[in-house]
């Protein structure tokens, strides 16, 4: 049976939770209230998702190992990194296995996420294309013809709007399978595109310095560590770690640490009894010691003082 849904949400982690399919840390980089509404579908054999986004954020994102995905954007907006190539309209990244990467993102942004299992994916691309589709060693950037990335993008909104709208024509078999088979003979189709980038090496060996400093945050994420001692525990020098950050995240990493750091006290303010707890004690607890200076930042990202935040949830 076909399932279907939509929700809107105004919390990250409430976000971050309805996507099923992936595992998502957020850090939100700039000024505005977050709102995100998330529409999915899973048919008997693809699943997929719709998220609209309406702030500049960091996405780590884990896929689930068991399945194959590709994403793409769905309308024009501002740019998309992923995994410091910024993507092009029109472009359609083909996922690697349990791919880890980071994906970025400047203000309002619509983008789709769709994935099958492996032997399902083998099976139609048999089927369509007479050849056999496998999931790539390392995650790649396709650039599918205008034509070919149109129609995937008009069907997987079209589907997505039927399941905000009129959910119960998506519980209808035959409507369901037709849905289904539309999208994946689109996203077969797109799958098939050449590589928009042919030599991606140095970016994945860079890639590879991103998810050790990723793996060394949560590690470390009791004491967090200055930016020379997480150089030493992946091994690479603070130039190196500097010059990676800045591809792949847009910012020096002491910037993205304290983004970080901000993005988790917002997360335990917005859950903490204020009748018990502080914003200093909150903010010490992340190694803010120097209190006026936090809450102008805070203020800076969040538009509203540490404060309202914590206030919020008696209010809620």
């Amino acid at each position: 049976m076909t399932e279907s849904g939509t929700a809107t949400f105004s919390d990250p982690d409430e976000c971050q939770a309805g996507i099923g399919s992936a595992t998502v840390s957020l850090v939100l980089t700039s000024r505005g209230d977050f709102k995100a509404r998330l529409t999915w579908l899973k048919f008997r054999h693809l699943q997929a998702l719709r998220c609209r986004e309406n702030v500049s954020r960091i996405a780590f994102v884990s896929l689930f190992p068991g399945r194959v995905f590709a994403s793409l954007s769905l309308k024009p907006g501002a740019p998309m990194i992923w995994s410091g190539v910024e993507l092009r309209p029109g472009d359609l990244v083909f996922h690697s296995l349990g791919e880890r990467a980071h994906y970025c993102t400047k203000g309002l942004h619509h983008w789709g996420l769709m994935s099958l299992a492996p032997e399902q994916l083998a099976a139609y691309g048999k089927v369509l294309t007479g050849s056999k589709l496998t999931p790539p060693s390392a995650g790649r950037v396709l650039r599918p013809s205008p034509p070919a990335v149109a129609s995937l993008r008009r069907i997987l909104s079209s589907a997505c709007r039927v399941a905000e709208t009129k959910p119960e024509i998506i519980a209808h078999l035959e409507a369901a399978r037709t849905l289904e088979q539309e999208l994946i003979h689109a996203l077969v189709t797109c799958l098939t595109a050449n590589d928009a980038h042919r030599s991606l090496a140095t970016k994945r060996h860079h890639a590879e310095i991103m998810l050790r400093f990723e793996d060394a945050l949560v590690a470390h994420v009791d004491r967090q560590p200055s930016v020379p001692a997480l150089c030493a525990d992946i091994g690479v020098p603070e130039r190196t770690l500097q010059g990676c950050c800045v591809e792949f995240l847009g910012m020096s990493p002491s910037r993205y640490l304290r983004l970080r750091r901000l993005n988790m006290v917002r997360a335990v303010l917005r859950r903490a009894d204020p009748t018990t707890v502080s914003v200093a004690e909150i903010a010490r607890r992340y190694q803010f010691s120097d209190l006026g200076r936090f809450a102008a930042v805070y203020r800076e990202i969040f538009g509203e003082m540490p404060s309202a935040t914590l206030r919020h949830r008696s209010l809620s």
